[in-house]
């Protein structure tokens, strides 16, 4: 299984855990968790509880199943290189895989909040796809950029959400990066000529 990261501390508070950029990180998580070939239904639901949902989550393979061929929609978020092609990739996923907003309370469980799938018992792809529309959109329109990168380590297709005001990142975490200037040390070491005899 991929590296989860931990949400914060503060998952006790449920705007926090439901937030525009904790959905969003959690969509890259799922992704990336459903990028193996049979992913483990246990190791997905690891993922949703890392990132707030509640359990019971009971998810067969087949949840799974529908659940990857969304995660392959999504990943073509995180391919774009800038915000029109994210933005025709979410307007094109929103109109294809999407209702009307609309807000919901799950029966007075939750505070109220908007969704986009047709109803509170929708499948969990549904679920999915609807739901990480809806964070990355806003990613976009609120930083003008594509919401995450898939990372630039030709051995890793993990997808990350970028951000911050500061440089943007390449690499899903900082050992892919020592991985690659390791490697980029050694190519321009190789090439050069042995030192000493001449």
């Amino acid at each position: 299984m991929r590296y989860i990261p931990p949400v914060s501390s503060t998952t006790d508070d449920w705007s926090t855990r439901h937030s525009v950029l904790t959905t969003a990180r959690r969509t890259a998580a799922l992704i990336n968790a459903l990028a193996d070939d049979r992913p483990d239904p246990t190791d997905v639901a690891d993922v949703l509880r890392a990132y707030g949902e509640s359990d019971p989550i009971d998810l067969t393979g087949r949840d799974v199943a529908a659940m990857r061929a969304a995660a392959a929609l999504l990943r073509e978020v995180f391919a774009a290189e800038h915000a029109d092609a994210a933005a025709a990739t979410l307007n094109r996923l929103l109109r294809e895989h999407t209702g009307p907003i609309r807000l919901t309370s799950h029966s007075g469980s939750t505070p109220w909040h908007p969704h986009l799938d047709p109803d509170d018992d929708a499948p969990w792809d549904e679920w999915f796809l609807t739901s990480s529309c809806m964070a990355l959109t806003v990613l976009v329109w609120d930083r003008q950029r594509p919401p995450g990168r898939i990372c630039a380590s030709p051995g890793c297709q993990n997808v990350f959400i970028t951000q911050g005001s500061g440089p943007e990142r390449r690499y899903c975490f900082r050992r892919c990066a020592t991985r690659e200037r390791v490697a980029a040390h050694r190519r321009l070491h190789a090439t050069e000529p042995p030192r000493g005899d001449e």
